[in-house]
């Protein structure tokens, strides 16, 4: 199996998150010099190139010579731009003699339109979250029939620079995943802005509600991971009958939080459908 220091990558894409993937795979070991990037803003590009040292062209076209020694394509693009940017890759792939995995990061794209714009088969689909761009993410992945064992050792690699990973069977688990983890980052920074706000009303300064809020949360989720309770323990442990966490969960419970919780996350995952089945058109 290929090293990762002898991985070529290429990426469509050069944003937030192929950066975060870039950076991750150039701490873990990949070499720079294997890693390739097409991005239509001279912005970016020139950045990628100040930051990482990268080859950065403008598009998939003048990567060409690139994608054809690459082991892994890396399609880090916008849903509502993929099916574009595939099409535009269609004769850069068909001149390929070794066609690399195809890995997506795009939310929505189903594997079955992918295969249909790209003509090819051997594609992943991956849904991180933006706390891969320090390290800490997580990301679902799910395989087409045609992706090797190797390939999927590829994508466990390349996903895991940037955190945790966890691989799904059915492809439906991925909007699933989209809901939970993919939009979750959003669902922590709202609570975390209500805690903020809440702190101040209580009489709190904005640095000290902000503090306070930020590094209760980070505690309490880096203790669930590294506990072998599960929340409803810990939050049990915390909870005293008639104390002030008692008062506030009671509050929470009264006005069915947890339900509403889980409405939002059956709209975003209903959504990730509707994406699929809006940008897959031809």
């Amino acid at each position: 199996m290929t090293s990762l220091s002898n991985l070529k990558i290429s990426f469509i894409g050069g944003g937030n998150m192929a950066s975060a993937l870039i950076g991750g795979l150039i701490q873990q070991g990949a070499q720079a010099s294997n890693i390739f990037v097409a991005d239509p803003f001279a912005g970016t590009r020139a950045r990628l190139n100040s930051e990482f040292g990268l080859v950065a062209k403008e598009n998939s076209a003048s990567l060409s010579g690139e994608i054809q020694i690459s082991d892994v394509l890396v399609l880090a693009v916008k849903p509502q731009q993929f099916k574009e940017a595939a099409i535009e890759l269609q004769p850069v792939l068909a001149a390929c003699q070794r066609k690399p995995l195809c890995l997506s990061v795009a939310a929505g794209i189903r594997t079955q339109d992918m295969s249909r714009w790209l003509k090819h088969e051997r594609l992943i689909r991956a849904m991180p979250n933006t706390p891969a761009l320090i390290g800490l993410g997580m990301t679902g992945l799910f395989a087409s029939p045609a992706a090797s064992k190797e390939d999927q050792a590829h994508a466990e690699r390349i996903c895991s620079a940037v955190g945790k990973i966890t691989w799904v069977d059915n492809e439906k688990q991925i909007d699933d995943i989209t809901a939970v983890s993919g939009s979750g980052p959003a669902y922590v920074f709202a609570f975390l802005e209500a805690l903020e706000k809440a702190g101040i009303a209580q009489g709190l300064t904005t640095d000290q509600a902000r503090l306070l809020a930020s590094q209760t949360v980070l505690g309490a989720a880096t203790l669930a991971t590294q506990s072998t309770d599960t929340p409803a323990v810990l939050r049990e442990k915390v909870t005293s009958k008639g104390g002030t966490t008692y008062a506030a969960l009671q509050v929470l419970e009264q006005e069915q939080w947890a339900n509403i919780l889980g409405e939002a996350i059956a709209a975003a995952s209903a959504r990730g459908k509707e994406m699929g089945e809006e940008f897959g058109k031809d």
